[in-house]
């Protein structure tokens, strides 16, 4: 099998065995197209479906987004994780707006300046909307690339990444770009999906059986090749719920960097002593005595492990509004909370324990 017909083979499979029933399928709108990009990111089809379809309702298109506050998206988005992906989705429409009047750059190159915007997430969009002939190398893309060609090179390393990138680019359709190139892209993020699993790949039904190196090798599980490891840590936090005798509880809105940026949750210290210290210097008038520790549970990350200790501090009923302060802190009760952007398992934890 040659180059030119690798990419007919994944074409003609994904016309009639491929995924062709999603709603961001029956689009070339960049909008709606770059919205589940950003969305499909590290985040099952399943999960987006409901989301990408209330973002819609929220922000049709890309104006209404931009001009949206940012605390507005990052509530929609509350529960997908990854919230850098919401801050930068942000970020991208506005600057769609104030550079590109309003209209999505054609050009893979020109999309891969804007916030958020990678050169797979770029070349999706590109070969989607504009039938511009640039690979993609999203982990399921990157997965059959590296067992067709047998690729070992350690990916961990950019002059490997930088070849497969080339190898990918030879692979694109040459011909009827204008409806190959969409439709190659999406065959070969479902055979990464549906057929070349990371394990027990379906390799007999693989329109790219004949070809595929690792698979006559009989080794495809080898493939890709990582070395560098990312190290998993856990962290303890303890976390101050204020509550008042009118239901309302303290949020603060947690800095631009980090876990949970840019989103609001209950005060966050590192031990029950500097909760403690710092529950009694802001509301000196409640006592430990009052205090209800709640059962610790785990929020895992995808290179952290958080145990969360929740304390609820009884406070009188104070006169403040959900009107947020200088330092973006507010005092909100559980119709106000479902308006702002939560942490899922902060929102969890509200939504079953205190409302």
């Amino acid at each position: 099998m040659t180059l030119p017909s690798i990419a007919t083979a994944v074409v003609q499979w994904q016309a009639s065995h491929g995924r062709n029933h999603l709603p961001w399928q029956q689009t070339r709108d960049p909008y709606r197209v770059w919205l589940s990009e950003i969305m499909l990111q590290q985040t099952q089809v399943s999960t987006v479906l409901g989301y990408y379809q209330r973002f819609l309702d929220a922000f049709p298109d890309v104006a209404s987004l931009a001009a949206a506050p940012q605390d507005a998206v990052l509530a929609l988005w509350s529960g997908l994780g990854y919230y850098s992906r919401a801050r930068n989705l942000h970020k991208c429409a506005q600057a769609v707006m104030e550079l590109w009047g309003g209209a999505f750059p054609g050009r893979a190159e020109d999309l891969e300046t804007l916030p958020g915007i990678g050169r797979s997430t770029a070349g999706a969009i590109a070969s989607f909307c504009f039938s511009e002939r640039v690979p993609i190398l999203d982990a399921n893309v990157r997965r059959v690339l590296t067992r067709v060609l047998a690729f070992d090179g350690d990916l961990a390393q950019s002059r490997n990444e930088k070849q497969l990138w080339e190898h990918a680019q030879q692979l694109c359709p040459t011909q009827d770009l204008q409806q190959s190139m969409p439709r190659y892209t999406q065959g070969m993020m479902d055979l990464g999906a549906s057929i070349c699993t990371p394990r027990k790949p379906s390799c007999l039904v693989c329109p790219l059986h004949g070809e595929c190196r690792a698979g006559r090798a009989g080794n495809p599980e080898n493939y890709p090749v990582r070395t560098r490891k990312v190290k998993r840590t856990a962290q303890a936090w303890w976390l101050l719920i204020v509550m008042d005798g009118r239901g309302r509880v303290w949020l603060q809105k947690r800095p631009q960097a980090g876990i949970w940026a840019g989103l609001y949750s209950p005060p966050v210290l590192d031990s029950y002593e500097a909760l403690q210290s710092y529950a009694q210097q802001r509301w000196p008038e409640s006592t430990a005595q009052s205090w209800r520790e709640l059962p610790g549970f785990l929020h895992v990350l995808t290179h952290k492990d958080l145990h969360l200790h929740p304390v609820v501090v009884p406070v009188a009923s104070v006169q403040a509004a959900m009107v947020c302060e200088a330092d973006e802190s507010c005092w909100a009760d559980a119709a106000g909370w479902a308006d702002l952007g939560l942490p899922a398992p902060i929102r969890k934890l509200l939504d079953t324990e205190l409302s």
